[in-house]
């Protein structure tokens, strides 16, 4: 009998749990249920709408519809649509010469170029061991044509896209020497390496380190810089980041983290206001006065690298004030169909938990490009008054007195770093995305 009863009791006990169990499951599926309704409400009432649209022009419309083209522009639109400034949507095609540039490589003739007055692309760079390099084009020489088409009526953007392409595939230019003659070649596109970094030693005394933006192949370059400038007996070091619009946010921290000493360089602040360290450096630093050349382009992670030796260093920065573009990026979004896209997902907080976001980085000493405003696309660090400005700060930095007019102290080091893009002209890199921004995945734009 005792038996019976220890078995229905267990028995009721069970049933009694199991209810409550179901109600308390069907409670909570309800909350999560009425909480959702709305959000499919709004899902569906948007997908209708598209569906109503797709109906009526695919009824109507006199022409073809490239169903792949109408996919690429609904994504575009999707991410106009979010209010994002720094959001991107990448193509397939556009997702892939994305990773070549990041990962240093593009394919295309190998060189920069610059709109100007003449309404011709100046060629402001050339690549070593691209095709134009082999083919012996100039800088300052000019690109009049492509395949026929005359350049004049494209903006420099419409340039390097024409540039650009497959690699094996040809395209043919009409190219003017700096000397006035000209030529048509036809030119085989191929890959070739965009370096992210050029150094040089200015004068006896000063390092010189030109960083284009941050990629793939930037820190073992950097390094590199930094390493060979010391041993060489650098008093200073001045790093050019004008016109670098940012990069991998890993790559930035990791730069940084060579200078300056033990701290938290940044923190990452979501939506909530939540702060997450993404970022420090070790003890290990480099003990030599620094300076910084910035300008409007500078942008992104670059105006971390320079607000970041500031905070940790006491770097100075001269030339004027920074793009303010102070938000994270996450990686691209790979989509099934080979398309990407980029959305921001945070604040970015420097060294002491402030944000340059919309206001950008004041400088210690300001400096324009040229003081007539003309052209400075092909002017050498040696006659680059902004240059010339940072190391007479160096000096200043590094207990020596200097003037104004500190050329003498550049003496004639090597070749320039020549700048990719002008304060004064349109100028586009073959190695830029010519459709999108990159992406600051500033845990990787």
């Amino acid at each position: 009998m005792n038996k019976k009863i220890s078995i229905s009791m267990a028995l009721t006990i069970a049933i009694i749990a199991m209810t409550v169990t179901f109600s308390i499951t069907m409670i909570l599926a309800r909350q999560m249920f009425d909480a959702t309704i709305p959000s499919v409400k709004e899902k569906e009432s948007m997908y209708s709408k598209i569906a109503e649209l797709d109906k009526y022009v695919r009824a109507n419309y006199y022409g073809d519809i490239q169903d792949a083209t109408l996919n690429d522009m609904m994504a575009y639109g999707y991410v106009l649509g979010i209010g994002d400034k720094n959001a991107s949507y990448y193509t397939a095609k556009q997702y892939a010469e994305l990773v070549e540039v990041q990962n240093g490589n593009i394919m295309g003739i190998g060189v920069d170029v610059v709109k100007d007055s003449s309404g011709y692309a100046r060629i402001t760079k050339v690549y070593d061991s691209s095709p134009a390099s082999e083919l012996g084009l100039q800088v300052g020489g000019f690109i009049t044509a492509i395949n026929g088409g005359e350049v004049k009526g494209l903006t420099a953007a419409n340039v390097t896209a024409q540039l650009q392409g497959e690699a094996g595939t040809e395209v043919t230019v009409t190219y003017m020497a700096p000397d006035g003659t000209t030529a048509d070649h036809t030119i085989n596109r191929s890959r070739y390496t965009i370096p992210s970094v050029e150094y040089q030693m200015l004068g006896e005394s000063y390092g010189y380190i030109k960083i284009y933006r941050f990629d793939g192949t930037t820190q073992s370059t950097f390094s590199k810089a930094v390493e060979d400038l010391q041993n060489q007996g650098a008093k200073a070091l001045v790093f050019d980041l004008r016109d670098n619009a940012g990069g991998q946010m890993d790559v930035a921290v990791n730069c940084i983290d060579q200078l300056v000493p033990e701290a938290d360089i940044v923190f990452a602040e979501d939506k909530n206001g939540e702060q997450t360290l993404l970022g420090s450096s070790d003890e290990s630093h480099v003990d030599l006065p620094m300076v910084v050349l910035v300008n409007s382009g500078t942008a992104s992670t670059a105006e971390l690298f320079a607000a970041s030796l500031r905070q940790l260093s006491g770097a100075q920065l001269v030339g004027t004030t920074t793009a303010g573009k102070g938000t994270i990026q996450a990686e691209p979004y790979r989509m099934s169909d080979g398309s990407a896209v980029v959305i921001t997902t945070a604040k970015m907080l420097t060294s002491d938990k402030t944000s340059f976001d919309g206001i950008g980085l004041t400088v210690d000493v300001e400096v324009a490009a040229k003081a007539d405003g003309s052209d400075t696309t092909l002017v050498s660090v040696e006659e680059d008054t902004q240059v010339q400005k940072a190391l007479g700060v160096a000096q200043t930095m590094n207990g020596g007195t200097t003037t104004d007019d500190t050329s003498s102290s550049a003496a004639s080091g090597d070749a320039s770093a020549s700048q990719s893009t002008s304060e004064g002209g349109e100028a586009v890199s073959e190695g830029a995305d010519s459709a999108a921004p990159a992406s600051e995945s500033t845990d990787g734009e």
